[in-house]
């Protein structure tokens, strides 16, 4: 994949690692601006090619009751705004065949969540929209077998594809993040390390998924010294209020630090 071709897409030549950050869903027009603006001025100064991350709805609950969203044309429309305002490329992830070519009309990039990453006509829908594909890994899968979902995206005459690793599964109520399958993946296509659902605790009797929101800086810290391509993480200013993933997302107040050390690790690791 070559980052450069992505609409909007800043610091490009910083040899920095890109960022994928952003609340886990739309909640509305002013959440998703002011989270933006953060984050827009966090990685200008640090010189991070960013995109706004933001699930126009949320299909994959563990109750019928959770959120699932505002609506989708209100939804893709704030993230069209947020591209439009801040002059920054946009990512939302789709769960039906036919979510690809409505998502494809506002955003520059179309996310396969790691549940559905087999399934082979939404990865197809999402490959021949010509956007950027990101495939998560399926928890249930090994690094090895993304070669064959990539494989997908580029028999259909799209290159551009990356691959996020969101960790797997432990037993039935953990994630764990194997850093082997970093490098492992890196051969199919350029790698990303979701440093917060990576640290999930789903299948909770509740049917509300927990987290540790306190390791997000070791993952991270972790991911970038083993050389990660890129970073996904998600992010809000009041994650215990958040209407989705509140448990495992970051509280937007420390992310400038955080940030500010893998930098700075990256640089390091890089001079060696």
């Amino acid at each position: 994949m070559n980052l450069n071709l992505i609409p909007k897409i800043k610091h490009t030549q910083s040899d920095n690692f890109f960022l994928l950050a952003g609340p886990c869903a739309i909640e509305g027009k002013d959440m998703a601006m002011q989270i933006a603006e953060k984050i827009v001025k966090i990685t200008d100064a640090l010189e991070i090619p960013f995109i706004f991350k933001g699930s126009f709805k949320k299909a994959n609950r563990s109750r019928i009751d959770s959120f699932t969203g505002i609506g989708d044309e209100k939804a893709l429309q704030i993230l069209k705004k947020v591209s439009e305002t801040f002059d920054v490329p946009t990512v939302t992830d789709i769960h039906e065949v036919s979510d690809a070519a409505l998502a494809a009309e506002y955003v520059d990039v179309l996310q396969i969540p790691a549940f559905l990453v087999r399934q082979t006509d939404l990865v197809v829908a999402a490959a021949n929209t010509g956007k950027v594909v990101n495939l998560k890994k399926g928890q249930f899968m090994s690094p090895e077998s993304m070669q064959h979902a990539v494989k997908k995206v580029i028999d259909c005459g799209n290159n551009q594809v990356t691959i996020t690793d969101r960790g797997t599964m432990f037993g039935y109520q953990d994630m764990i993040v194997d850093y082997r399958g970093i490098p492992t993946m890196q051969q199919f296509a350029p790698t990303i390390l979701d440093i917060t659902h990576s640290l999930q605790q789903p299948n909770q009797t509740s049917g509300v998924t927990g987290g540790r929101p306190d390791m997000i800086g070791t993952l991270a810290r972790a991911g970038v010294a083993v050389g990660v391509d890129g970073l996904f993480l998600e992010t809000h200013f009041d994650p215990a209020n958040a209407k989705s993933d509140g448990a495992n997302m970051l509280d937007i107040q420390y992310l400038e630090k955080l940030l500010r050390d893998l930098v700075a690790i990256r640089k390091t690791i890089k001079s060696l």
